[in-house]
């Protein structure tokens, strides 16, 4: 196959056109625009959320959700280790102190009980979380039932990091909903994309409000330009909200894709090689990403992936821990080996609801002849 294979690419519909050139018809190209409101009342509709705000990124939305939480320099901020780092940056924005919970085997997402270990031990420090951020790591849903009850317990707000997860379900709650604070990311690589995006949700309508108001550089509401208080430039333009648009149309079919085409690899792998991200009873993963752990095998997961590199099939490894990582090296960590396993067995595979039959078949013939010649 000559064809390069993505991990994830993006994948429109031609409807975004019918958006954008609605949005260049009336000149609306800035970072202001009809497309804008009518793209947050979609995904607060499709959410069943009251309030929603469109920023530039997913990392952004994180950035102001710890804002309007009140985090600040000195404070700690809980956060999962098993994921990327845009989770994690805002914390170092604010000039606070991330602290790094490890995973359990379920979800692959924040363990429950380590959190409360971890709450417990930053009391006896004499430091009080400021917040939680939990991720929903590939599309599956955290346990965040166990995890919203113990943040009650102790008094402190919940972001959930549901950048990968747009569209899952746990207890027939949509992802992003069930924290205090949601966030997405519309990023190209997302299962819906604005080429660059993300949002905030919540049903807090104050802290929305506060964060659109950070988010335009803190204008205040004068016929001049005055600021009182720190403000940045994370507004989505209209054009990308009018590609959100037509994202929005197909959410659920895209869903269904990446659901299938987890199906396809599981029935055409061998499972003495290969596990894969559990979806617990309770939940629905969009599965985002096709996650596997390659366990009791010959060979390890960078073979297989310099292998399907060779066949020009792009495969990427789980993401290295956040405790791992050198710019994070002096951050409190509670661990228990889950996720550095995880980063040493696994493979992230080909999901882009593009993807044809011709093209799994390629993927899959070719890891079945690699495992072949070990």
């Amino acid at each position: 196959m000559n064809k390069r294979i993505y991990l994830s690419p993006p994948h429109l519909t031609g409807k975004e056109k019918e958006f954008i050139n609605e949005a260049l018809d009336s000149n609306w190209v800035a970072p202001a625009g009809p497309a804008i409101g009518h793209f947050e009342s979609e995904i607060a509709k499709y959410n069943k959320i009251e309030n929603a705000l469109v920023v530039s990124s997913g990392t952004a939305a994180i950035h102001l959700a710890l804002h309007v939480l009140g985090v600040s320099r000195g404070d700690e901020v809980i956060c999962s280790t098993f994921t990327f780092s845009g989770s994690c940056y805002p914390i170092l924005y604010q000039s606070a102190t991330p602290v790094f919970v490890d995973s359990e085997r379920k979800s692959w997402n924040m363990d429950p009980v380590l959190l409360e270990e971890a709450i417990t031990d930053r009391l006896r420090h004499g430091s009080k979380p400021k917040a939680i951020i939990v991720v929903d790591l590939f599309g599956m849903p955290a346990q965040l039932n166990p995890m919203m009850e113990i943040a009650r317990r102790y008094e402190i707000p919940v972001i959930e990091d549901a950048a990968e997860a747009l569209g899952s379900k746990y207890y027939n709650k949509l992802a992003g909903t069930l924290g205090d604070i949601g966030i997405f990311s519309f990023n190209g690589n997302k299962i819906i994309t604005t080429s660059g995006g993300g949002a905030l949700v919540s049903q807090t309508k104050k802290w929305i409000d506060k964060a659109r108001f950070l988010s335009s550089q803190s204008r205040s509401p004068v016929p001049y330009y005055q600021h009182e208080e720190l403000g940045y430039n994370y507004q989505l333009s209209n054009i990308s909200a009018s590609i959100g648009l037509g994202q929005m149309l197909v959410l659920n079919e895209r869903i269904q894709q990446r659901r299938a085409i987890f199906d396809f690899y599981k029935d055409h792998l061998p499972r003495h090689h290969f596990s894969f991200q559990p979806e617990l009873e309770e939940s629905v993963s969009n599965r985002w990403l096709t996650t596997v752990l390659i366990e009791n095998s010959s060979f390890s997961p960078e073979e297989l992936r310099v292998a399907l590199e060779a066949k020009n099939i792009e495969t990427r490894p789980l993401w290295k821990p956040m405790h791992l990582q050198p710019v994070f090296k002096n951050a409190p960590a509670y661990v228990n080996g889950v996720s550095e396993s995880f980063f040493d067995k696994g493979l992230c595979l080909p999901s882009g609801s593009s993807l044809q039959s011709v093209d799994l078949d390629y993927i899959t013939n070719s890891i079945l002849e690699f495992i072949s010649k070990r």
